[in-house]
């Protein structure tokens, strides 16, 4: 158990830190820099990794029951959609507040569908994780509050509070397709892994393949009508164009290490690891990302009383997580 909360301890550090070097980018607007990161983060880095780690894909994959990746792809797709969302209300609340609000929804969400594709567990453990849920609920009441006092305080700087916050929310509950799709494949997906001699990790690297080769199939036409709807593409002639690169590539490789580290921290914890790692995984990348936004300046200026709801959310985020820890040690 404790190696598995280790792992989602880690999937959750590079989460909160995936998204950071976008902060650093030149010359580009929203759809540039983030069109960039996923095309890097979907096409480039889950096809390479799987071609440098994993022994017998095609084997695997054709082994699978079409209901599984059927499952898997459809999860993906929503996943992608969801995660596009997340950028966009990043561009528009800020670092802290963006992963405060989606992260939460993906836990509150999340973190129950594994119930729902494995059974729920023993009253004692289900009321537990639940308890903790709720209390996570609180942690993004309390963040959700510190924006809008934010933006009454006219301190942000984006285009509207209420709009990045829905965006966020919206795209949160989309993004638990992430979840399902985990659920759906993982122990299919290990089974037969393992049948073809890999160690039982490299698992995690193909479930990350389907789930992100799958949310390409929305996200990369839409960075595409995007940057040309928009007359976006001379932006990528830009003199900072290699920085952004290696800024962006930096955000992929995170993202699918934090994505890989997840689903192999379900994988050790269990039955119901899907649950447990879920929010220990997206909790912590909350927290991460909180602080990145803190010491980059984003609520520098706020109020004291702003300021104190968001420090209020994060503990009550931690306090969940707590508590979902637990449930899985009964």
């Amino acid at each position: 158990m404790l190696t598995g909360i280790l792992f989602a301890l880690f999937a959750g550090l590079t989460l909160g830190l995936y998204a950071l070097p976008e902060k650093f980018t030149k010359d580009f607007e929203f759809e540039n820099t983030w069109g960039l990161f996923f095309a890097i983060n979907m096409l480039i880095v889950p096809p390479l990794a799987a071609f440098v780690f994993v022994d017998g894909l095609g084997e695997i994959v054709t082994s699978l029951p079409l209901k599984v990746l059927w499952g898997m792809a459809i999860g993906g797709i929503l996943w992608g959609v969801g995660v596009m969302m997340w950028g966009k209300a990043i561009n528009y609340v800020g670092l802290s507040l963006g992963f405060s609000i989606f992260i939460g929804t993906v836990i509150l969400v999340g973190s129950l569908i594994p119930f729902a594709v494995n059974g729920l567990p023993e009253n004692n453990v289900f009321l537990t994780i639940l308890a903790g849920i709720v209390v996570v609920l609180f942690g993004v009441i309390f963040n959700g509050k510190a924006g809008m006092l934010r933006e009454k305080e006219g301190l942000s700087e984006k285009k509207s509070m209420f709009t990045g916050i829905l965006i966020a929310i919206i795209g949160g509950l989309l993004a638990t397709g992430f979840s399902y799709a985990n659920a759906v494949g993982g122990e299919a997906i290990s089974l037969a892994s393992e049948a073809q001699g890999n160690a039982s990790w490299v698992a995690s690297v193909i479930i990350m393949l389907i789930i992100y080769l799958s949310g390409a199939l929305f996200v990369i036409p839409y960075f595409v009508i995007q940057l040309s709807k928009k007359s976006l593409w001379a932006k990528f002639s830009t003199a900072a164009l290699g920085k952004n690169i290696g800024l962006a590539s930096i955000m992929a490789v995170l993202n699918f290490v934090a994505g890989v580290a997840f689903a192999y921290s379900a994988y050790l914890l269990g039955k119901i690891g899907g649950t447990v790692g879920y929010a220990i995984y997206n909790a912590v990348s909350v927290g991460v990302a909180m602080f990145s936004g803190l010491i980059t300046g984003e609520w520098q200026s706020a109020s004291g009383v702003a300021k104190r709801y968001l420090y209020m959310g994060l503990a009550a985020m931690i306090t969940g997580v707590v508590l979902i820890a637990l449930g899985n040690s009964f």
